[in-house]
């Protein structure tokens, strides 16, 4: 199970780590954090060292009720820090986490190696087109209507079942413009209640039908911070919890804001496979 990042070929039967960084005022978590040349490009070297496979650049919020913002801001948030970050490291693998076809392709022309799409591509008819013709790794995530409406769309008849359905549809339509690295992010947060993100991460191993590599994003969300009646900065020991059970279930990827401690739970989740015999 690889795709192919710049020419390098990234083997996801291993698990791997992707960095978030947020370059927005916004964001649940850390937004306004990242805002300085140089505090972003500290932040990228240290996730780096750490063992990030990934950096995933932001400049949209996502956040529950986050408020739109125009191409040009998204743009000019976004695109001068993936330049700095590949002048800098010329070996990092760089995402643009975005729904917008233009700011995938001037991102990509600026050195990204990969497309994190929380639309599957639903939100600008010309992303999946777009990341055919540039022929990088496409994630797609699930999530109903726009991070503005998403919490009032959390009804679902069988909620594993469409969001099969939904994954099913989008990966045809992916292929059909040629888009052959394909990531399953099933939107942990997005459209979902507590519930039913605690469902999906307790059955995240039917997502295997897809035969895709599959994304994992639980880091510091309301899903744990919420239920533990507490904040995004203590959830931390929560965000490894669920970490760890979502390794045991498959995950391929684990997209988080503090990347040594995934690291870690991706270290102790191969030592036991390695060490796991049938008595």
């Amino acid at each position: 199970m690889t795709i192919n990042c710049n020419g390098t070929l990234i083997d996801l039967s291993q698990p791997r780590v992707m960095g978030i960084l947020n370059v927005t005022p916004d964001s649940f978590y850390d937004g306004g954090k990242y805002s300085k040349e140089k505090v972003i490009l500290d932040q990228v070297e240290k996730m780096l060292e750490e063992g990030a496979t990934f950096i995933d650049v932001g400049a949209y919020s996502s956040r529950p009720g986050a408020k739109d913002i125009s191409l040009e801001e998204e743009l000019s948030r976004s695109v001068p820090i993936t330049k700095a970050i590949v002048k800098k490291f010329p070996e990092a693998m760089v995402s643009i986490d975005t729904f917008r076809a233009e700011v995938a392709i001037q991102n990509v022309e600026a050195g990204a190696c990969m497309v994190n799409d929380i639309s599957g591509g639903t939100l600008d008819e010309d992303m999946l087109p777009t990341v055919g013709k540039l022929g990088i790794p496409y994630i797609m995530m699930h999530m109903k209507g726009t991070p503005k409406t998403m919490e009032q769309k959390t009804i679902y008849r069988n909620f594993m079942r469409e969001l099969l359905y939904y994954f099913s549809e989008r990966i045809a339509e992916a292929h059909a413009h040629k888009i052959n690295d394909i990531i399953v992010d099933p939107g942990f947060g997005f459209a979902k209640t507590m519930d039913q993100n605690y469902e999906l991460l307790a059955k995240l191993n039917v997502l295997h039908i897809l035969n895709l590599p599959i994304l994992v994003g639980v880091s510091r969300k309301s899903m744990i911070y919420k239920l533990l009646d507490s904040a995004p900065a203590k959830a931390l020991n929560g965000t490894t919890s669920l970490n760890t059970l979502a390794l045991s279930k498959g995950a391929n990827i684990l997209r988080v804001h503090d990347v040594k401690e995934a690291v870690e739970c991706v270290k102790i989740h191969e030592m036991i496979l390695k060490n796991t015999t049938d008595i």
